[in-house]
Parts: C-alpha cells; sequence; structure tokens
C-alpha cells in the first residue's frame, strides 16, 4: 500500500456493472474513497477510476495501490473463475487487502461450479469477507436482458421455470448489502443469500408488469430442450444449457424462498417487485395492490 495520508479505498471491480455501478455511487455518496475498476478504467462520478483486467496481471497493482478493501465480480466470459480470481486475491491480501466481499449467486454453493470455487476458498485468504448470492435480479425485466428484451418485442416472458417462484431482488438492494459489508467495522464473515420480500412466478411477474405498464405481458413455458435451443441461437450450447438448466431448477423450487438478508443489514426491507417496475419503467395502467406469495 502506497504511502501518505489518504485514507485507505475501497476497490470495486466491476464498477460500471449492475451492482458494481451502484456500490460506487452509495460508497462514494457515503464519503468513501473509491476506485472504480474496470477494461477501460471508464470515469465514474465520486470515484477514482482505474485499468483492470482479470487476463492482464500488470494491471493489478495498479488497481491495489492504496486499497484495504474490495468488492469482487467475477469475470463473466470464464467457466472457471478461479483460475485468474484465485492469483489476484493472494496478490491483494500481500498488497494489504484485508477485507473482500464476493458477488455469487443464490443458485452456487460453496465449493460449486464457477464462483463457487472462489467462494469456497475465500475465509482461508482473508480474515474478513463477504459471499453476496443474490437471487435472479429484477433488472432481468427491465434492464436490457433477455427477458426485457423479449418484454420490449414480443411482450414475452420465456423461460422453462414453470410456475416456479423466483423471490427476485433488485440490484440496489444488493448494493445496499455490499456497502454495509464493505464498511462495517464487523465483518459478516457468512454466506448472504440476498432475496427480494417474496416469491413470485413468471407469471405473476407477468400480470404486475400488465399492470403497471398498461401494456399486455405474458409468461410463455418452454420445455427445458426448447429453451436451450433458443438460447443456443445467440450463446455457446453448453451456456444456453446451463441457464435453461438453471430454470428447471427454479420450477422444482429451488428458488422459492425469502431471506431477511437486506432489512438485517440495512435496517430496511427489500423492494418490491411491483416497487421496482414503477421506479424503472413508470407505469401508464391502472396500479393495484401487491401480489402476496
Amino acid at each position: 500500500m502506497s504511502a501518505g495520508s489518504d485514507p485507505a479505498a475501497v476497490l470495486v471491480l466491476g464498477a460500471t456493472g449492475t451492482t458494481g455501478s451502484r456500490v460506487v455511487s452509495r460508497l462514494a455518496g457515503e464519503g468513501h474513497r473509491v476506485r472504480a475498476a474496470g477494461r477501460r478504467a471508464t470515469p465514474v462520478d465520486g470515484a477514482e477510476a482505474v485499468r483492470f483486467d482479470w487476463y492482464d496481471p500488470a494491471t493489478y497493482e495498479g488497481a491495489l495501490d492504496g486499497a484495504d478493501r474490495v468488492y469482487l465480480v467475477a469475470p463473466l466470459d470464464s467457466a472457471t473463475p478461479a483460475d485468474v480470481m484465485l492469483p489476484f486475491l493472494e496478490r491483494a491480501r500481500a498488497s494489504g487487502v484485508r477485507r473482500a466481499v464476493l458477488l455469487s449467486s443464490s443458485a452456487i454453493t460453496a465449493g460449486g461450479p464457477a464462483v463457487g470455487q472462489v467462494h469456497q476458498a475465500l475465509p482461508g485468504l482473508f480474515d474478513e469477507w463477504a459471499v453476496l448470492r443474490p437471487s435472479w435480479f429484477m433488472q432481468n425485466f427491465t434492464g436490457d436482458h433477455m427477458h426485457a428484451r423479449s418484454i420490449r418485442e414480443e411482450g414475452v416472458i420465456v423461460t422453462a421455470a414453470g410456475e416456479g417462484r423466483v423471490a427476485f431482488v433488485d440490484a440496489d438492494d444488493i448494493a445496499a448489502v455490499a456497502v454495509r459489508a464493505l464498511t462495517e467495522v464487523r465483518a459478516p464473515c457468512a454466506d448472504l443469500v440476498v432475496t427480494g420480500p417474496q416469491a413470485l412466478s413468471h407469471t405473476e411477474v407477468a400480470t404486475v408488469l400488465t399492470e403497471v405498464t398498461g401494456r399486455a405481458v405474458a409468461h410463455r413455458p418452454l420445455p427445458y430442450e426448447e429453451m436451450r435451443d433458443r438460447l443456443a441461437v445467440s450463446m455457446p450450447l453448453e451456456y444456453a444449457a446451463m441457464l435453461a438448466g438453471m430454470d428447471r431448477a427454479n420450477a422444482e423450487g429451488a428458488e422459492n424462498r425469502t431471506t431477511d438478508t437486506v432489512r438485517r443489514l440495512t435496517g430496511r426491507g427489500p423492494r418490491t417487485f411491483r416497487d421496482h417496475v414503477l421506479a424503472a419503467m413508470g407505469g401508464t395502467g391502472p396500479v393495484r395492490p401487491a401480489l402476496v406469495s
């Protein structure tokens, strides 16, 4: 860590992404020194932009300079992110990082595939740590993701999830939990499953979208094989099979639960899906009482 009187910084990887951008904004708003890392060192309000590339170890030292905490977002284009993440974390520990908060997924446990290998290793690398395991993002329906595009273009949500329910969570709530995990005096040192307040089927999601936006939206359930093939048009077959498989797991109840993580760490309840849609998309139709699970 470089000498000087500047307070230690929080290094945020994926600083322009869905959660990373929100983490940077919240940290800066609370007066923390933030280093916003990305491949292009894109300027971010309230933060110092630094270049970081998982596949270029020459960028590690500069990104870590002055940081004692790090928010970790795995490389999106790797099925084995531990291959690059673990060497970086060894370097981070040696440079003076004392706390690491990892973004994982509610569908991946410690020791599981992909980032699950990093999750398993994290407590052995840092005395202060947390793993955030959010459920599926509400932004998938309102941002620039697959479901949002099919909603805009076709008025449908296509899944292999059947009537399985998911406690969708707002990325703002994930970021709020991340900031508390990064900045509280005592680190959680825990695996934190982060959900919204209610588990909804995709049919119920479509109903809320219809009521709030005034545009008809329907859920079109597909068998696993058809969903896999539909996805494989725009991505590698292996990745399409994994996503369709996660839908199938949801049909069997894998995500049908809620947790108190948001309230316990932030002191307030998580945002409902209806309120998320109102904030993200506005509405031209009638707004009816929220669905309950």
